[in-house]
C-alpha cells in the first residue's frame, strides 16, 4: 500500500514540477489540455541533420542509433546541419582477478566527439563529448564471452546516441525559445 502511495506523489510531483516535452510545445495556454495543436520546430529543425559516416565499428554503431532517433524518415535531401563523430576511442579495464591472475570481468570505456555544424555557413554551431561506462563477464565459453563483448558495444553504442539526442534536442529548443522570445519583443 505504501508503496503505491509513494508513486502517486512522486507522479504529482513530476506533475507540478513544470515538466514539460522537450521535442514539442503546445499552442494552447489551457493548463490540462493540449487540444491536440503541438508545435513540431524542434523535431523539423532535428530531422535536417545529415550524419557523417564514422571509421570505427562503435562509431558507426553510434551513427546508426543516431539515424534511428533523429531521422527516422530518412536522410534529409537538402540537410540545414551537419553532425560529425570523431576521436572514438576505448579503454578496456581487467577486473576480478582468478588465483591464476586471469581476470573474470572486463571493464570498458568508450568516448567520442561530436560536432554540429551549419551547411550553408560552416560554423560549428554545437559541440561535445560523450562516455559511456558498461562491464561484461569474461567466461569459459570463447563465444560467450564475444558475444557479452559485443552487447556491451551495442548499449555502449545507444547510450551515447541517446546523450548526443538529448542535447541537440536541448540545444534547438533553446535556439528556438530564444527566437520566439526575441519576436515577441
Amino acid at each position: 500500500m505504501w508503496h503505491k502511495l509513494k508513486i502517486l506523489v512522486f507522479i504529482l510531483g513530476l506533475a507540478s514540477c513544470g515538466f514539460k516535452p522537450l521535442y514539442v510545445e503546445r499552442h494552447s495556454d489551457e493548463k490540462w489540455y493540449y487540444k491536440g495543436q503541438f508545435d513540431t520546430s524542434i523535431s523539423q529543425e532535428i530531422a535536417q541533420i545529415k550524419i557523417e559516416p564514422a571509421g570505427e565499428r562503435i562509431g558507426q554503431l553510434v551513427r546508426g542509433e543516431l539515424l534511428d532517433t533523429l531521422t527516422p524518415k530518412g536522410a534529409p535531401d537538402k540537410p540545414k546541419y551537419r553532425l560529425k563523430i570523431d576521436n572514438v576511442e576505448k579503454f578496456a579495464t581487467n577486473q576480478a582477478m582468478r588465483d591464476d591472475i586471469t581476470a573474470t570481468r572486463e571493464r570498458i570505456e568508450y568516448k567520442l566527439n561530436y560536432s554540429m555544424y551549419d551547411v550553408s555557413t560552416g560554423q560549428k554551431l554545437l559541440e561535445g563529448d560523450t562516455l559511456a561506462l558498461l562491464g561484461y563477464d569474461i567466461m569459459a565459453n570463447p563465444y560467450s564471452t564475444t558475444f557479452s563483448g559485443k552487447k556491451a558495444e551495442k548499449d555502449a553504442a545507444k547510450i551515447m546516441a541517446d546523450d548526443i539526442s538529448l542535447r541537440i534536442g536541448a540545444y534547438f529548443h533553446f535556439l528556438l525559445t530564444q527566437h520566439d522570445k526575441a519576436n515577441e519583443l
